[in-house]
């Protein structure tokens, strides 16, 4: 994840940044901007530490995917001392059993440890949508103010320009 930063946006929370920021209070929606801001705050917080995180991560996996190796090769290692000094062919028998049981099981924590790495992904990724989604609102907000801006601008050179041209007028027949 990306820190513990959670900012309400909508129904539910974006969460992100290691940011020393609280949560927005839920008794009321933080506007765009604010959310924006909150945000943009977590995310310059994460990339200080993002790598570090990475690499923490990465080594916590990668020791865990090593401990189940050596527990699934010290069960291997058991099941071929037992198998030296079973005779019977109802304890080979049990034991090839286990051996493929063994081989299922160690292709499962590979299946697991995948499937884990992809939800972690898909996890990250609605985050990062949620995100973006309050980053887009704000771009838009800023689009239809700079609208409404521009056109309070335009207006009012249009008045500025009237107005001149009235005055223009008015000292002309004046004289």
């Amino acid at each position: 994840t990306l820190g513990g930063l959670s900012v309400p946006w909508g129904q539910q929370h974006v969460a992100l940044g290691a940011s020393l920021l609280p949560p927005c209070p839920t008794s009321h929606l933080p506007t765009p901007q604010t959310a924006f801001a909150h945000l943009a705050l977590a995310f310059r917080c994460d990339m200080f530490t993002l790598q570090q995180r990475v690499q923490v991560e990465k080594r916590a996996r990668d020791a865990a995917e090593e401990n189940i190796q050596e527990e699934l090769g010290q069960c291997q290692a058991a099941l071929e001392r037992l198998g030296r000094s079973c005779a019977s062919a109802g304890c080979k028998e049990t034991l090839e059993q286990l051996q493929h049981n063994l081989a299922v099981l160690s292709a499962a924590v590979e299946r697991a440890t995948s499937a884990a790495e992809k939800l972690g992904a898909v996890h990250q990724e609605a985050r990062m949508s949620r995100a973006a989604e309050v980053m887009v609102q704000h771009v838009e907000n800023l689009k239809r103010h700079h609208m409404r801006e521009h056109a309070e601008l335009e207006e009012m050179k249009r008045l500025i320009q009237q107005n001149s041209r009235n005055r223009q007028l008015a000292e002309t027949q004046g004289e």
